[in-house]
């Protein structure tokens, strides 16, 4: 069925973006587990595999955690350089489909075709199957998409037709595949929100869109519980419109019981930080501000900012500096709110979570799959000080070699180095070890692995 008043709001979301890139670039790892993140003890996931997700790792997760749950993946530093890169090109390809373009993320975006309006579910389908095979035929990589009436309803969508799929939610189905889910697919429906919905006895998206609305606002507050029923019903007229760059990152939450002991409080701090991180590194940037809010019982509400040299995608960094905040924010009497924000933020962040690498002079924070910053020149006064030591190789590094090509550190150590001489364009390609201080073997564009 066609209508002039039919909407159709699309959601593409690009599947297991971080991990994705790098199985393209890397040929080798195409079916195999892949982990995204930092290698340290305080190394964080920002992004895992399908191949990976099945044995239980996922984004945001503590990297020793997750290859616990699976050893045998391969785990590599971020290439921020490399995804933005791409993003790049995926929304250049949304936006020849469409005029009005809304990013959330490097890795996803809402669309509202103009050529859609009016258009039953079969013209919707083919518009959607068109412009997945646009990505995958100007990127490599796969995507999926969602289309309803609404952003809430695309983006849903778009998670049911996951990996490398798409789902079109015609008008006579959106209560059939609404009312089953659980009432925390909703954006906007937290924790707290989801358990004070649960003490109600409300567990699915239907329930909740079958409560009075009255009762809906004296659980989730007037103005909140409105919009969130709204949604619940399928009703959602929210524009799809360009964003401006957030110029912060943050979350919050509101306790049942009052905090009252500085062990739970950083308890709590801990999560917001975590919550607040998991923002941050889908926007491909870094932070160098830390803002931590209090709240006590008798709503007196506090906060304190850290600001440091350089910005940082650290999870441990970010949440040791909130941690710290919040001895002095909290006040006196129990705490009744805790909110972490992120800010300064750098469009332009290090290529991954933070790791401790030797050097020669003992242990240095350098980005992983980037080379550590090199030491000042020695001064004309101080001769005799030693020459600078090249950063070690490490596993992820991209290289350069002029008879191998271009290719990949898989490991190093006792003054070797083995590389993965491969790129997109190569297919699977040949390992060989070679010498650490080859001089023939130079570092390279990310890039590179892409484009050659």
């Amino acid at each position: 069925m066609t209508g002039p008043g039919r909407r159709w709001v699309l959601h593409l979301d690009m599947d297991a973006f971080y991990a994705s890139v790098e199985q393209l670039t890397r040929p080798t790892l195409a079916d195999r587990p892949v982990l995204v993140g930092g290698a340290g003890p305080r190394g964080v996931v920002a992004g895992a595999s399908y191949q990976a997700r099945v044995f239980g790792a996922r984004s945001a997760m503590p990297m020793s955690q997750a290859r616990r749950r699976c050893p045998h993946a391969t785990v590599l530093p971020p290439r921020f350089e490399l995804y933005k890169a791409l993003s790049a090109i995926v929304m250049t390809v949304l936006g020849e489909a469409a005029p009005v373009l809304e990013p959330v993320s490097l890795d996803e975006a809402f669309l509202e075709p103009p050529a859609l309006a009016g258009a039953g579910a079969a013209e919707v389908t083919e518009f959607g199957t068109a412009l997945r095979a646009a990505v995958r035929e100007r990127t490599g990589l796969p995507a999926s998409v969602g289309a309803g009436s609404g952003k809430q309803l695309a983006k849903i969508a778009s998670e049911l037709a996951k990996p490398d799929g798409l789902r079109v939610v015609a008008p006579e189905e959106e209560r059939a595949v609404l009312d089953p889910l659980p009432v925390r697919s909703l954006w906007g429906i937290g924790p707290v929100s989801e358990a004070a919905l649960h003490r109600l006895g409300v567990t699915t998206i239907g329930q909740f869109a079958a409560m009075d609305g009255r009762e809906v606002g004296g659980v989730l507050g007037s103005a909140v519980g409105t919009e969130l029923h709204r949604l619940a019903r399928g009703v959602d007229d929210r524009p799809v419109a360009p964003r401006g760059a957030a110029k912060q990152v943050s979350a919050e939450t509101t306790f049942e019981t009052d905090l009252t002991t500085m062990t739970d409080v950083h308890a709590a701090v801990a999560r917001m930080a975590e919550a607040a991180h998991r923002r941050l590194v889908a926007s491909g940037r870094a932070a160098r501000t830390v803002t931590v809010k209090a709240r006590t019982a008798d709503f007196a509400t506090s906060s304190r900012s850290e600001t440091t040299a350089y910005p940082s995608t650290d999870l441990g960094t970010l949440t040791a500096v909130a941690q710290r905040l919040a001895r002095t924010a909290v006040g006196e009497g129990g705490i009744r709110l805790i909110g972490v924000s992120l800010s300064g933020l750098d469009d332009s962040p290090p290529p991954a979570l933070f790791d401790a690498v030797a050097s020669a002079d003992g242990w240095t924070a350098v980005a992983a799959g980037g080379e550590a910053p090199p030491p000042p020149e020695s001064p004309p006064e101080l001769p005799h000080r030693a020459p600078a030591v090249p950063a070690p190789w490490r596993a992820g590094d991209d290289v350069a070699h002029p008879e191998h090509g271009h290719g990949w550190v898989q490991g190093a150590g006792h003054g070797r180095v083995t590389v993965r001489f491969e790129t997109r364009a190569t297919g699977p390609g040949a390992a060989r070890t070679l010498a650490a201080d080859d001089p023939a073997l130079t570092r390279a564009d990310p890039l590179d692995s892409w484009s050659l």
